[in-house]
């Protein structure tokens, strides 16, 4: 089934009906005698823009191809985002055209926009290429950008303030003639509004007479504050009857509330990114805008919110880029609880320290075991490894205790779970005897144009000992070749088991080449991922104990104890 032709972008939730409350649960701490003036209030959703695919792909680091596109488009549309913008088809991206050729084969709810601008200066609509290019595309929507500020024109783009007027009014009726539905994005706009409001005001109107279904104001810079975005914002809805939108960069970590407020002001549609992904500093973050409008201001967004933490991953996923872990809403860490006072508060009413339950945009509580920690944390953290300590337990003070030694001498369980978890198997008088370790040893060869090196692995599994050897590109990637070979003879499952992340950190750096370092390994199998800490002033020994715990762990976890005689109660 392919896209429908000029399709409507999916409807958001009928505003004339009040919006259920179901999705926010009650706050704590009353703030309904709070008086919030009627002009400031969220009352409906607005249409929502997703550029991820055009101005996310232009931030540092993120290179999508067009299968990747195809891929966030399905999970958009699966996510009911109103409008996707696919790209700027031209002649020197044949990557943007074939995504358009592509997504038209697709299933896809929302409507596919085309993104690209005005005509050239003192040429014809109908002989600019790039206008032929987005009708040519066959999108939903044409979003078209045209430059509203003074400087810009006659600096920028060289040309003059009346002939950029026929630039918009020919590129915009152009298109409607030929029968696109057209978004106006001003760019510039608030800064132009700023330089010389009555130019900027100009461009808009010409944009409205001229057939433009919707007009967008640009924050391009990033550079205006919200008082700024309301006032100017409001300005532009009294004067103009299409709907208007806003699109607002980051450069001073105001996207997102510049948009909010521009909401607030009048504005229907909300352009932005998945993660806030994009150019310099990015753009606004429809994460965070879909999860305030529907956590703090209540209001039924028509999307479904269980899906936003997968979704942040997903694309987090495609786009290689490192998760933000402390992301609201949908953050690794955005609800876990380290102090041992927020700890034991937290399991006591929820609402202590969090805002909202975090399985409404998809996240989960957890709670972190740290020197910081207290009982509360321990006995919590013991439920997440299936371990049942009571609150009179002898063994979760100790171990509380080896945790806080441990980490005086440099290890941190936070970001390492599986070395945690079998921190309190151990403890816990679990056996974990898969293996012994009797002895390795690497050794580094060269000869003067290639470095290599070799490692001898001795184990010993019950009463068989097993050697083997394996060469590598350095002695901790030759020894866990090594390591594994000799696992795999008696334990082929770890034969699953990929290594995804190896990273070394000094810790008293002071100390030079002699300082204590961290290894934090990461490993991956059957789709779920764990990690592990070594420490030693040895480089090769904190290695060592990282790589041997990731592969203890997914025994454990495969066979659990090796004498089957787990402590399920303490």
């Amino acid at each position: 089934m392919t896209a429908k032709s000029h399709a409507e972008p999916i409807s958001p939730p009928d505003c004339s009906s009040k919006t259920s409350g179901a999705r926010n649960p009650s706050k704590p701490f009353g703030s309904s005698s709070i008086s919030i003036p009627e002009s400031l209030r969220l009352t409906c959703a607005p249409r929502f823009y997703d550029t991820t695919l055009r101005d996310g792909n232009q931030g540092i680091g993120v290179n999508f191809s067009v299968d990747d596109k195809i891929k966030i488009a399905r999970k958009l549309s699966d996510f009911h985002i109103n409008y996707i913008e696919g790209g700027w088809p031209n002649s020197s991206s044949p990557a943007e055209v074939e995504f358009f050729r592509r997504i038209r084969k697709e299933r896809i709810l929302s409507a596919i926009t085309a993104f690209g601008m005005t005509r050239k200066p003192n040429l014809r609509a109908e002989d600019d290429q790039n206008l032929s290019f987005l009708l040519s595309a066959g999108a939903d929507y044409v979003t078209v950008m045209g430059k509203t500020s003074v400087f810009h024109v006659q600096k920028v783009l060289g040309s003059t303030l009346d002939e950029n007027l026929r630039m918009v009014s020919d590129s915009v009726s152009y298109l409607r003639k030929k029968g696109s539905k057209v978004i106006f994005d001003a760019e510039h706009f608030f800064d132009g509004f700023k330089e010389d409001s009555d130019y900027a005001m100009r461009v808009v109107a010409t944009a409205e007479e001229s057939g433009a279904n919707e007009v967008v104001l640009c924050d391009t810079r990033g550079g205006s504050t919200p008082a700024e975005i309301y006032q100017i914002t409001k300005k532009v809805k009294g004067e103009v009857s299409k709907p208007i939108g806003i699109h607002a960069h980051n450069d001073r970590g105001l996207a997102t509330i510049n948009s909010i407020f521009a909401l607030m002001a009048g504005a229907e549609h909300v352009q932005g990114t998945i993660n806030g992904l994009g150019e310099r500093c990015g753009n606004a973050n429809l994460v965070e805008i879909i999860g305030n409008l529907a956590i703090t201001f209540n209001i039924d967004t028509g999307l479904d919110l269980s899906k936003l933490t997968e979704l942040s991953d997903y694309v987090y996923e495609i786009a290689n880029v490192q998760r933000n872990d402390y992301q609201p809403f949908v953050g690794r860490f955005a609800f876990t609880h380290k102090g041992g006072i927020h700890g034991h508060a937290v399991l006591k009413y929820s609402e202590a320290y969090e805002g909202f339950d975090p399985t409404i945009v998809g996240n989960a509580r957890s709670i972190a075991v740290s020197s910081q920690t207290g009982l509360a944390n321990i006995i919590e953290k013991a439920k997440e490894f299936a371990f049942n300590l009571g609150k009179d337990s002898s063994e979760a003070p100790k171990i509380l205790r080896m945790v806080k030694e441990k980490e005086a001498e440099g290890y941190h369980y936070e970001n390492a779970d599986a070395s945690l978890n079998l921190l309190y198997a151990r403890a816990l008088g679990v056996d974990l005897n898969y293996f012994c370790l009797e002895n390795w040893r690497a050794f580094v060869v060269g000869d003067g144009q290639r470095v290599s090196a070799e490692s001898t692995v001795k184990l010993k599994m019950g009463n068989h000992s097993l050697i083997a050897a394996a060469e590598g590109n350095g002695p901790v990637n030759a020894f866990d070749i090594a390591l594994r070979r000799a696992l795999n003879s008696q334990h082929p499952e770890l034969s699953n088991v990929e290594l995804k992340g190896y990273r070394v950190r000094e810790i008293n750096v002071e100390k030079g080449t002699a300082a204590s370092v961290q290894v934090f390994t990461e490993f991956e199998a059957d789709g779920k991922r764990w990690s592990t800490i070594g420490v030693s002033p040895n480089i090769l020994k904190a290695s060592e104990e990282a790589l041997i715990d990731g592969y203890v762990y997914y025994l454990y976890r495969m066979r659990g104890s090796n004498n089957s005689t787990r402590k399920a109660d303490v």
